[in-house]
């Protein structure tokens, strides 16, 4: 569970949003709570790579894991700086996933929908 969380979350940080959709089962969903629609891992896989083009020098700080039978829950902050202004972000999440064989068959994500704005802010531009 610990190296599946681990790469994971590493992946983001690298921009290697290829390697973190190879963490999800096929028929994986993720929900966030602040649009409460769940997401395939190809429609995460799109979320992310905006995001990814919106925010580098991705760092999750502050990493808490804990792992249970049959999956994990991690808080953190991800840091980061919007490529647009070069303003200096971050956003407090907690993350709750469960994993078969292995990859993760749901994700459930917690954050403030105001550090949310800010990580989307110049989003359309």
């Amino acid at each position: 569970m610990r190296s599946l969380a681990k790469r994971f979350f590493d992946s983001v940080e690298a921009g290697d949003i290829d390697g973190l959709v190879a963490c999800y089962a096929p028929q994986a969903r993720i929900w966030h709570n602040t649009d409460r629609v769940e997401q395939t891992p190809t429609d995460n896989k799109a979320t992310l790579l905006g995001m990814v083009s919106r925010i580098e020098q991705r760092r999750y700080d502050e990493r808490r894991l804990d792992t249970f039978p049959g999956g994990f829950v991690q808080q953190h902050v991800l840091r980061g700086t919007r490529v647009h202004d070069g303003v200096r972000v971050e956003l407090p999440a907690c993350v709750v996933c469960q994993v078969a064989d292995g990859r993760i068959t749901r994700l459930d994500e917690y954050f403030d929908s105001a550090h949310v704005a800010q990580f989307r802010k110049f989003a359309g531009d």
